[in-house]
């Protein structure tokens, strides 16, 4: 894979920039000096005043390096604008000598420490990067104006995914969407709209099965305690298609339809292999003894669904699955979203261990 630099490298991270190229080829990548050839670029910005990388392709994976003389103490709160500000699917904070702390937009936060050898300490930066930067989005979404009428105002399962919103945020598991729009200038905004089809960022998801090959689920950046409108905040998923890496949408004609849940593409996977799951949760929370993914892959791509898939398929019983996806929250299987919180409620926990 083809790596590239962007931005200015500050005089506190010139030998740590110069290690992280080496530390890349070593690993198998190609430098290139011109960024938009490249699949992963690693911008360097300042804190303050990020400048972002306006990448081409949703394809190209971002990931912005700054300085610190010491760890914020309150870290998501610092790093998050910066991470929304230079336009990056990864943040990265580094304290030279000490340790290096990375944000994702899920708001997964994980240090690696520095113990004395700077080798080891890049190795293992690569070693937590290369993943998430070699994962397959699969975002896009074909929207096509065939919903039936008599579902034009929704069903009883629609119902349940309402009121199982309003439960979530009941219990405090629906974190505020994240008001990009308030923090990118209008350019920026428009390009992340051109990108993704996104005008904020909200976390947590529900779906309900339809029939055999179709489920409703949340729209993405709408908050869930409020899934009301048909083709606005709640979608109708028909289908997947491989060849287009997007997802298949009915919507009800003459609305301007919202995109689906990123993680679709994963809901789908286990729709479609076990017919006995009738819902599924995606909180960012915790319950403690259960399986989880090894690595922390972006929401939305191909490898994520496929982990936490894969982990379903194991399952004792994966009509009834608790999977833990790393440093980022569940996703919990069940006959209906009633069983699942029944079953599940009593040993939710709002922190998420990062690791």
């Amino acid at each position: 894979m083809e790596f590239a630099f962007f931005g200015t490298v500050p005089p506190q991270l010139e030998g740590f920039a110069a290690g992280l190229g080496d530390a890349l080829e070593a690993h198998g990548y190609t430098r290139l000096e011109d960024p938009a050839g490249a699949r992963l670029v690693v911008n360097f910005v300042d804190s303050a005043n990020p400048r972002p990388f306006r990448r081409d392709s949703k394809a190209v994976f971002v990931a912005s390096f700054w300085y610190a003389s010491e760890m914020p103490d309150d870290f998501l709160r610092h790093s998050y604008p910066v991470l929304v500000r230079a336009l990056s699917n990864l943040s990265v904070c580094i304290v030279p000598g000490s340790a290096a702390r990375f944000l994702t937009p899920e708001q997964g936060h994980y240090s690696v420490e520095h113990t004395g050898d700077e080798r080891e300490f890049l190795r293992g930066i690569v070693e937590r990067l290369a993943p998430l930067a070699e994962s397959t989005l699969v975002v896009d979404n074909v929207h096509v104006p065939d919903l039936e009428p008599d579902l034009w105002d929704g069903d009883e399962h629609t119902d349940a995914l309402r009121r199982a919103g309003e439960r979530l945020d009941a219990l405090h598991l629906l974190p505020a969407p994240f008001p990009i729009q308030q923090i990118l200038p209008e350019r920026d905004l428009r390009h992340v709209m051109r990108l993704y089809a996104i005008g904020g960022l909200s976390y947590g998801n529900l779906s309900a099965r339809k029939d055999e090959r179709r489920f409703w689920m949340s729209a993405s950046g709408v908050d869930k305690s409020k899934l009301v409108e048909i083709g606005r905040d709640v979608m109708l998923v028909t289908g997947y298609d491989p060849d287009r890496e997007a997802m298949l949408l009915s919507v009800p004609p003459g609305i301007e339809p919202r995109r689906v849940s990123v993680d679709a593409i994963e809901h789908w996977k286990i729709y479609m292999e076990h017919p006995e799951v009738g819902a599924i949760v995606h909180v960012h929370a915790w319950v403690d003894g259960i399986p989880a993914t090894e690595v922390n892959y972006p929401c939305g791509t191909a490898e994520l669904a496929e982990a936490v898939a894969d982990l379903v398929r194991k399952a004792d019983e994966p009509g009834r699955a608790i999977i833990g996806l790393k440093n980022h929250g569940l996703t919990i299987t069940g006959p209906s979203l009633d069983e699942i919180f029944e079953r599940v409620e009593p040993h939710i926990q709002r922190h998420v261990p990062m690791t």
